[in-house]
């Protein structure tokens, strides 16, 4: 495993929101159009008391991770944003809230989170396909909360029906994945998982 550090936005970020730094996390570029699986190497340790008997306890220090795998995705054509109706991908602190769409075949179509049929029945560039990973900003009046709130806006992880268009923005907020990279971390990732979109 390469021994890649995590962004610093991330870690100040998680450290200033008072979030628990989860086994994975997902870091999304949208200038690369590329997301990299984290893994932390070890459990989170904790400095030791300022005094035997008494004293305050310190801060946890941030845990080690290392990258795993990186891949393709297509972030919005329209570019970063945060607000409602803006069909920009938002940037910043998430994790998954909700997964969806496990258990159907490779190939479901989803409308609304629900199955509505399938791509192996000719259905025109299916929009969201295979698995739902459903995203929950983290950062009050960032992402999270007003006219700039992740979950509100249905942004999710999700396979595209078209995906020739992976490594360059085409979505409407969301980010794309290939069935091949979409199906393996489903199942892989657990709900909360941290997730970090940034520009760079």
């Amino acid at each position: 495993m390469n021994r890649n550090r995590l962004p610093d936005g991330l870690c100040r970020t998680v450290l200033r929101e008072g979030v628990r730094p989860t086994r994975f996390v997902l870091v999304i570029s949208i200038a690369e159009q590329r997301m990299a699986l984290y893994e932390r190497e070890r459990e989170l340790d904790r400095e030791p008391a300022d005094e035997p008997g008494g004293g305050k306890q310190a801060g946890r220090r941030f845990p080690a991770y290392g990258s795993r795998e990186q891949f393709r995705v297509s972030t919005s054509r329209f570019g970063a944003g945060q607000e409602m109706h803006s069909n920009r991908t938002p940037l910043g602190l998430h994790r998954i809230a909700r997964k969806l769409g496990g258990g159907y075949p490779i190939g479901t179509v989803f409308k609304s989170r629900r199955p509505i049929g399938f791509t192996a029945e000719g259905q025109l560039r299916p929009e969201i396909v295979h698995r739902i990973l459903w995203l929950e900003g983290l950062e009050p009046g960032r992402n999270r909360g007003g006219n700039v709130d992740t979950f509100a806006r249905y942004v999710y992880i999700h396979g595209f029906g078209d995906e020739t268009t992976l490594g360059r923005p085409q979505s409407r907020g969301c980010v794309h994945l290939s069935a091949s990279d979409l199906l393996p971390l489903y199942d892989r990732l657990p709900a909360g998982t941290l997730v970090w979109i940034a520009e760079r």
